[in-house]
């Protein structure tokens, strides 16, 4: 058995009818592998088809206000994708006149491409064999060919990147690496994979020693920071309230937050608030201050856990830049403030 053979003869019968395969236009290739980038197809997709109405082209993209690219990435997560993807559009409108580079090594280059994306657009766009390894590829191989190498140490990402190499169908290396990510997304997952399909079964490792539950195998991961977030929440008379934009590097830079005071543990007492220094900046002795949340909400980061408390300040006088309600829907904001939106303000 060929293995690329078999790959894509699966895949000219099951592959996913998606909309950035009907081209090999490298601009709507790019911009569907930078979002499904830790991000699955069903929940990239509606994003993919708003960012080409409003981009049709990469100079749209390019001429775009960033807090307009990251509005529409509302929702999507891990914000220095979209920063890059904006930095990108502008490198290459501006500078390379549009024309994206065709070839790996070129590609690579770009800000916010790595080898996994470089990989795809170099083979799907310029048919360069070059193999792609993103985590259904890492499964797919440590499961076939029974490898129990942690896939996120430097002796692991050679290993997979030689193995894919070497299977990749030269002739037709953009197929083949479609195939293998649709395989690994839609037959052989994470959970649950559905092995009597399979047509590797009769020679698959994993299934043949019952361990495919174990691979592929990861280190123990970096441990989670938690962080304790008070979000003050103005209330004015006026239907107003306060936005601040975060302009330091870090989570969800260039995102609309309400004024923050970060402390070292839970608060549930308002005293502590109320006795802070950014309280103090915003708002004088007569505001009334009000925890909206009696649990605090959770909102879970690759790396860190954000423990938040809503605080409701009711006030007609407040020193910060206030905003209009009606207004609030214009500003990108991460996604746990846009759920306190809806259920506050909307």
């Amino acid at each position: 058995m060929i293995f690329h053979k078999t790959l894509i003869h699966w895949y000219l019968q099951y592959k996913r009818d998606l909309p950035w395969r009907k081209t090999t236009n490298p601009y709507y290739v790019w911009l569907s592998e930078i979002m499904l980038q830790q991000t699955r197809v069903a929940q990239g997709l509606p994003y993919y088809l708003k960012f080409i109405e409003a981009f049709p082209t990469v100079h749209d993209l390019a001429n775009a206000n960033e807090s307009f690219v990251l509005k529409l990435w509302q929702g999507l997560g891990y914000y220095s994708r979209a920063r890059n993807l904006h930095y990108t559009a502008k490198y290459i409108s501006n500078d390379l006149k549009g024309i994206f580079p065709d070839n790996f090594s070129d590609l690579k280059k770009l800000k916010g491409v790595g080898d996994y994306t470089a990989s795809a657009i170099a083979s799907i766009c310029f048919n360069e064999s070059t193999a792609v390894v993103d985590g259904n590829v890492y499964r797919v191989l440590s499961r076939y060919f029974g490898i129990a190498t942690p896939i996120n140490i430097t002796k692991g990402i050679k290993e997979f990147k030689a193995l894919a190499q070497s299977l990749i169908d030269d002739k037709q290396p953009g197929m083949y690496n479609q195939a293998i990510m649709d395989f690994g997304a839609t037959l052989c997952k994470p959970q649950n994979p559905l092995c009597n399909e399979c047509p590797f079964a009769q020679s698959c490792l994993a299934l043949a020693n019952n361990t495919i539950s174990s691979l592929p195998v990861k280190e123990k991961k970096t441990k989670v920071k938690k962080r304790y977030f008070n979000y003050l929440v103005l209330k004015s008379p006026n239907n107003t309230t306060i936005l601040q934009e975060r302009t330091s590097r870090g989570i969800w830079q260039g995102l609309y937050q309400f004024p923050l005071i970060e402390t070292l543990k839970e608060v549930k007492d308002s005293k502590v608030i109320e006795d802070h220094s950014v309280f103090k900046s915003l708002f004088n002795k007569e505001a009334s201050l009000v925890l909206y949340n009696i649990e605090p909400v959770v909102h879970k980061l690759s790396h860190q856990h954000l423990y938040t408390n809503f605080w409701i300040v009711n006030t007609e006088n407040a020193s910060g830049q206030e905003v209009a309600v009606s207004d609030l829907e214009k500003y990108p904001v991460p996604v746990l403030i846009a759920n306190f939106l809806n259920q506050f303000f909307y």
